[in-house]
This record gives structure tokens, sequence and C-alpha cells, in this order.
């Protein structure tokens, strides 16, 4: 079990910001990248002597509301037509894309965001899973990892069976709080009636898997708002939950320049909300999987923790670490054979790349020797809380003290604050440094300090 002890104290001290590591280098770093590039990664990803499964990840950008917190690339619209003009193009995407990888490639895992996936009628979600079945290798069966994000507000219990009739066996559910106050506040009306009824159907389908986000730091939360928020979710008994930081950069976002900053919870009531989130959800029996992730004891993520063969990657944790991410959709991003590409931003420059013939892949990097050895090790200690160097310097025949000195001198002040512990082969992160593990990720992260671009990231708590 991930074991985690909160210290307040020592939490306000490292709060700064940085990455979410859901890819190293993160996307701020990427640079010029050419569809021939993209081409060339996805032909060189089937050279393999067992080539890699695929992961497949769609991209449905539009919301028929906007929630004033969110920072998703989304286009909010009532017009559901923009969805059928859409679909045509992404089927062209898709035909494009397949042709490039080896029809033997098994797509282990695949999954839909947004956005709102759910703003597709029934009738495009099946067409949208059939184009995919007819150019790539699913699962026929039920063995896949096959996920979807989901707005209760936008599906029924009728939605759901659609949903699992066509292939997907787990699903996400955004919540974000169930007070009636905060979510006026947030443009998010969603009667816990709603939430629950859809769990119900999730759960009356099969599902192998049902997560619930939520958001601390929103207007009006409180500690007993945000407690009753969590006793709510708890009695849903979801598989996992999510408890992410609110971050509050109007400049940015603009749906988040409707949030009077005046309503907003005082850095010290949010640190005790969040504090609360991790007492509450740990004495209800979830384990702290990391970077705000909680799942109970018998999720696939906590045994895959316990096992070491938890991963990080564009979606957040998964089991699957060894696949190829080929993503597809208006700024999508994969990473395929030591290559991230991103996709065009907006949907103007997205369909010209692809009536022009073209992939609409925009900008990615190609990852260096140094760039792979760097993420490994920030895999191993964004998943599994500990490093062990003898191991890195098998795998990269390097001399870990004589590679990493300047880190290895800038973790001593975390040892020192009892962050982290030495071992005889490396570095254990012990239950207090478990909320911080951005930070200590941080240190190993050579790109961010190239780039210069903290002032682009959240802050960490």
């Amino acid at each position: 079990m991930s074991a985690i002890q909160f210290d307040a104290d020592l939490i306000r001290r490292y709060d700064t910001a940085g990455p979410r590591y859901t890819s190293y280098p993160t996307a701020v770093a990427f640079g010029p990248f050419t569809e021939d590039e993209y081409k060339a990664h996805a032909y060189m990803s089937n050279e393999d002597p067992i080539p890699l499964p695929l992961s497949l990840y769609f991209h449905v950008p539009f919301c028929d509301t906007v929630c004033f917190y969110c920072a998703c690339n989304k286009i909010v619209t009532k017009d559901h037509s923009k969805a059928e003009t859409y679909l045509q193009y992404l089927f062209r995407e898709i035909e494009m894309q397949a042709k490039l990888y080896d029809r033997d490639r098994t797509v282990e895992q695949l999954h839909w965001g947004g956005g709102t996936p759910t703003f597709l009628s029934h009738a495009e979600m099946r067409a949208l899973m059939e184009k995919t079945r007819e150019h790539f290798s699913l699962h026929i069966t039920d063995e896949g990892d096959y996920s979807i994000e989901i707005d209760p507000r936008s599906v029924t219990p009728e939605t759901i069976g659609v949903l699992r009739e066509i292939g997907f066996n787990r699903f996400s559910l955004g919540v974000q709080d169930v007070d009636e106050r905060v979510q006026i506040a947030v443009n998010r009306i969603q009667p816990i009636a709603q939430t629950l009824s859809i769990i119900e159907a999730c759960r009356a389908q099969g599902a192998k898997s049902i997560s619930v986000d939520l958001i601390y730091g929103l207007p009006f939360q409180t500690m007993e708002s945000f407690r009753q928020t969590l006793d709510t979710i708890i009695e849903m008994s979801p598989d996992r939950i999510s408890v992410f930081n609110y971050a509050h950069m109007p400049t940015l976002f603009k749906p988040q320049r409707r949030i009077n900053e005046a309503d907003l919870p005082s850095p010290e009531t949010k640190l005790q909300i969040m504090q609360l989130a991790v007492e509450h959800l740990t004495a209800a029996g979830y384990e702290y999987i990391g970077m705000d992730h909680f799942a109970k004891p018998d999720d696939e993520l906590a045994i895959a923790q316990r096992q070491g063969t938890l991963h990080r990657n564009f979606q957040g944790y998964t089991t699957h670490a060894d696949c190829d991410l080929v993503a597809m959709g208006v700024s999508s991003i994969s990473s395929v054979a030591e290559s991230y590409s991103q996709n065009a931003k907006t949907l103007e420059e997205y369909y010209a790349a692809l009536d022009a013939g073209r992939l609409p892949v925009i900008k990615g990097l190609t990852l260096d020797d140094d760039d792979v050895l760097r993420r490994y090790i920030i895999q191993q200690l964004a998943c599994h809380f500990t490093l062990n160097f003898n191991q890195v310097e098998r795998l990269f025949s390097l001399t870990f003290a004589d590679y990493f000195s300047r880190e290895l001198e800038l973790l001593q002040p975390m040892v020192g604050d009892n962050l982290l512990q030495w071992t005889t082969t490396g570095i254990d992160v012990t239950p207090r440094g478990r909320f911080l593990i951005r930070n200590i990720c941080m240190v190993f992260d050579a790109s961010m300090r190239k780039h210069s671009v903290q002032q682009r990231f959240s802050r960490v708590i």
C-alpha cells in the first residue's frame, strides 16, 4: 500500500510551479516537427523484433456548456452538426494513421477524451468505433483497456449501454464538487442523483473500472462543504478517485476570467481541504497512487503499483507501459518510437492539413539519450516512489554518481526534510514525501531548466 503522511508546513515550503509529468520532456519543450519526421518514427516502430502494441487516443473537443474552471482544449457550442463535420475529418486521419502501422499490432488501450466525448450522438459514437475497428486491430473480446471520459449531464443509462456495446469497459466521470453553490459559481449544475444514476448504469453494464474526478480550490469551497462532497462520492464507491488542484490562471484560460477571485478559498483553507481529502479517502480504504490519484486496493492501478508495472502517459496513470501511443484529433499528442508529436490546436488548421492530404502534425520532438534516461528516472519516481541507482547504471551504462552529481546535491535538502531516504542501492520516497513527488521529479528535469518554462505550469499544491 502506498502510505502518505501529510505535513502542511513542509508542503507550504515546497509549494512551487511544476509539471505533472504525463511525459518527459513535457509538451512545453516541443518545437518544430514535421509530418515526415513523425512518419519516420512510425515506420521505425514497426521494425522492432517484437513491435509494441498500440494505444489509441481520440480527442473530441466539443462541449455544449463551458465550465469556468476548465483549462482543456475545447470548443463550446450547441451546434451538434459541428461534430458531424469533425468526424469526417477524424475518419480521414484514422485512415492515414492506420497505413503507417502494421495491422498485426493489437490495440491494447483506447481512450476518448475531450472536451466532452459524449457530445457525440449514439450513431456517431458507433460510427467512430466502427471506423477504428475497420482500420486498427481492436480486441474482439473485453480484454482491452478501453476508456472514455463522461459528463454525466450529457448521457443517460441508455448511452452507457451503447458505449459498453461498442467496446468501452472503463468510465471516467467528471463531478468536481456536489455542492450546489460551488456548481453555480463554476457553471456546472450536476445534481447528485444524476451522477449516481450514471455510476449505477456503468456498474449494471459490467464496467471494469469507474473513476470520478473532483477539484479542490473552487469558489465557495469550505472544509465542511468538501467533506460532504467526499462523503457523497465515497458512498457511491467508484474504483478510482482523482482530486485535482484548481489552478487559477485567467490570463492563460479565458473561461476562468468568469470566476470571481474573491470567492476562491484562501491558500490556508485550500491546504486544509487537500489534507482533508487525503485523510478522508485513505481512511475510507483508498490507496494514494500519486499525483492526486487514489484507487481501491483491488483496482488495477493499485495492483500495478505494488507489482512495479505502473506507468504514466498523456492520459495519466496506466497499466500499459509498453505501447506506442497514436493520438488523433485536434491538439492530440502521440508518443511513438522515442518521439512526441502534437496535432494542430485549432479546427481550421486541423481541417486545412487533412484537406491538403497531410497529417496535421505541427510540433513535437525526438528524444535524445539523455531524455530517455531522465524519462525513465521520472517514471520510476512518479509511479513507484523509488529509484534504484544500480538498475539505472545497468540499463544506461553510466556511473550514476558522476552523471547526476548536480542532482544528488540538490536532493540533499530533501533528505534533510525527510522527503527521501538513501538506501544501499538508491533512494526511496518517504510517506511524507509522496505528496511532493512532483518536486522530487523536478530535480531530474533538465528540460525545464533549459527552457525556463516553470511559469507555464500550475502550482504543485
